[in-house]
C-alpha cells in the first residue's frame, strides 16, 4: 500500500457518494470518511515498519514534471488529521437537512482528497494543483448552502475565492522562476538550487503572500470572518479545522527551506506579524456579538501564534506549531460544532438571545465548557502542550515575544470564558433547548478524547513529526 491508495479512496468516495442519491449520500461519505481515516492508519503502521509508501511517476516530460507524492512523519501528521477530521465532521452534519444533499457531500470528500493531496505532494506544480483544487469546493459548499442573505453571501465567498487565487498566482510565478534555476520542481531539487539572497527573498515573499491569505495573517484576513460567518457549519469546520492548516504546512514544507536565508533575515517582521494576529484577533473577538464570528476571530488569534511559532526556525518553535495546528484543529471543530447545535434549536447565532441552556442541557454545557478551557489551554489539555512549546520557543529568540505571545492565553481566556456566561449560564431560557442527540454527543465526546488523550500523552506524535522537522531545519540551516 502506498499514499496513492488513501488519495483513490478519497476520490472514488466523491464520486460514489454523488452516484449514490440524496438519501445515501451522508452514509456513503461517512463510509469513505472512515475507510479513508483507516487508510491512514495502515500508512502510518507501513512507515513505522520502514516500508516505501512514497510514490513517484514521470508525469510531463516538457517541463519535467513528476507525480511525486512523500510521506514522512510531518505528511502523515497532517493526513490523520485531515482524515480523522472529516468523518467527524460528516457525521456531525446528520442533524441538518441539505438540498441536494449528494452533491453537498461529495464536494466534502473531493475537498479532503485535494488537501491530503497539498500535504503529499513533493513535485511543486502538483502541490499547486491540489492546492488550487482545494478552493473550488469550498467556493460551492459556501455559496450554494451557506446561510444568510444570498447577496452577501455571495461577496464574500468571491473575496475569498480572489484573495487566495491571487495569492497563489505569486506561487505560481515563484515555482516558473525555480524551475528555471534548478530544471525540476522536485522539492528536493528545488531546495538545491543556487539561489541568492534577492532570489530567495523574492520567493520568500511571493511564497509568503499565497500562505498569509490562506492562514489568514493580518492584514491579509479581511475575507475570514464573513466567509466563515456565512458559510454553512460543515464548511466552516472545512476552512478552519483543516483547510488553514494547509498554509501553515506550506510555509514548514516549502517555504523555510527553499528561502532559509530570507527566513533568517526576516524572522523578527515575520514572528511579529503572527503576534499582531494573536492580539488583533483577539480584541476583535471580545467585540463580538455573533458566536460563529467570535470563535473566527479566537482562530485568527491562535493560527497567529503558530505562525509566529514557525518561523522562530527553531525545533521547539516547529514542533510546537505542529502540535499546536492538530490541537486547534480539533478544538475549533468542536467549538463550532457546538455553535451549530445551538443554532439548531433557537435558529440564532446572536449572544445576546442565548443563555440559560445550562439548566436544560447539562450534558452540552459541561462539552462546551471543556473545549473553551482547551482552546484557552489549560494543562492537561492538548492545546497546552502546543502553546507551551512555541511560547518557550520564542523565548528563545527573545522573550518579549514570549509575553506577547503569552497574550493569548490571557485575552483568550477572558473573551472565552465570558462568552460561555453568556452562552450557557443565567437564568433558564424561556426557549426549549432539547438535550444533544447521540450523534451530536458522540461527535463532541471524540473530540474531547482526542484533546485529553494528546495533552496528558503527545509523545507518539512528537516522535513522528521530530525527525521530519529535523531533517527541514537541516536543510534550513544549510548556509551556516
Amino acid at each position: 500500500m502506498d499514499v496513492t491508495t488513501l488519495l483513490i479512496i478519497l476520490l472514488v468516495g466523491a464520486f460514489a457518494t454523488y452516484f449514490s442519491g440524496d438519501k445515501w449520500a451522508p452514509k456513503v461519505a461517512l463510509l469513505f470518511g472512515l475507510t479513508a481515516f483507516f487508510g491512514s492508519i495502515c500508512l502510518l503502521s507501513q512507515y513505522n515498519l520502514g516500508n516505501e509508501i512514497d510514490f513517484i511517476l514521470p508525469w510531463i516530460s516538457k517541463p519535467k514534471i513528476y507525480f511525486a507524492l512523500h510521506a514522512d512523519g510531518l505528511s502523515l501528521a497532517m493526513l490523520l488529521l485531515t482524515t480523522a477530521l472529516t468523518p467527524i465532521i460528516i457525521y456531525s452534519s446528520f442533524g441538518n437537512n441539505y438540498k441536494n444533499s449528494k452533491a453537498f457531500y461529495a464536494l466534502i470528500l473531493f475537498m479532503t482528497f485535494a488537501m491530503s493531496g497539498t500535504f503529499l505532494a513533493s513535485d511543486g506544480l502538483l502541490y499547486y494543483i491540489f492546492w488550487e483544487l482545494s478552493l473550488i469546493p469550498i467556493y460551492f459548499i459556501a455559496l450554494v448552502w451557506g446561510n444568510g442573505d444570498a447577496e452577501e453571501r455571495k461577496k464574500a465567498v468571491v473575496k475569498f475565492f480572489i484573495y487566495t487565487l491571487a495569492g497563489s498566482l505569486f506561487m505560481l510565478v515563484a515555482f516558473i522562476y525555480l524551475y528555471q534555476k534548478a530544471g525540476s520542481l522536485l522539492i528536493n531539487d528545488l531546495v538545491k538550487a543556487n539561489l541568492s539572497s534577492k532570489e530567495q527573498f523574492w520567493i520568500f515573499l511571493a511564497f509568503f503572500l499565497a500562505y498569509a491569505i490562506k492562514i489568514p495573517l493580518i492584514p491579509f484576513h479581511t475575507w475570514q470572518a464573513k466567509v466563515y460567518q456565512k458559510a454553512p457549519t460543515v464548511g466552516t469546520m472545512l476552512l478552519s479545522g483543516i483547510m488553514l492548516k494547509m498554509g501553515l504546512y506550506s510555509v514548514i514544507r516549502w517555504q523555510l527551506p527553499i528561502a532559509p536565508i530570507a527566513a533568517k533575515e526576516l524572522m523578527t517582521l515575520s514572528i511579529g506579524l503572527g503576534l499582531v494576529g494573536v492580539i488583533y484577533g483577539s480584541i476583535l473577538a471580545l467585540r463580538q456579538k455573533d458566536l460563529k464570528k467570535l470563535l473566527a476571530y479566537s482562530s485568527l488569534a491562535h493560527v497567529g501564534l503558530i505562525a509566529a511559532g514557525s518561523y522562530t526556525l527553531t525545533l521547539d518553535g516547529l514542533r510546537g506549531a505542529v502540535l499546536q495546528m492538530i490541537a486547534h484543529g480539533f478544538v475549533i471543530v468542536g467549538l463550532f460544532l457546538v455553535a451549530e447545535i445551538i443554532f439548531r434549536r433557537y435558529e440564532t447565532r446572536k449572544i445576546s438571545e442565548m443563555g440559560g441552556i445550562r439548566a436544560q442541557s447539562p450534558k452540552l454545557t459541561s462539552m462546551f465548557m471543556i473545549l473553551v478551557l482547551a482552546s484557552v489551554a489549560l494543562p492537561s489539555t492538548f492545546n497546552f502542550v502546543g502553546e507551551f512549546t512555541v511560547l518557550f520557543s520564542l523565548s528563545q529568540v527573545n522573550i518579549w515575544f514570549a509575553l506577547l505571545g503569552g497574550t493569548t492565553i490571557i485575552l483568550g481566556a477572558y473573551y472565552m470564558l465570558r462568552m460561555f456566561q453568556h452562552v450557557m449560564l443565567g437564568e433558564t431560557n424561556a426557549k426549549v433547548f432539547n438535550d444533544v442527540t447521540f450523534n451530536e454527543g458522540l461527535s463532541l465526546v471524540l473530540i474531547i478524547a482526542v484533546l485529553f488523550f494528546f495533552g496528558l500523552y503527545p509523545k507518539p506524535i512528537m516522535d513522528l513529526i521530530t525527525p521530519s522537522l529535523e531533517n527541514i531545519l537541516t536543510q534550513v540551516n544549510r548556509f551556516n
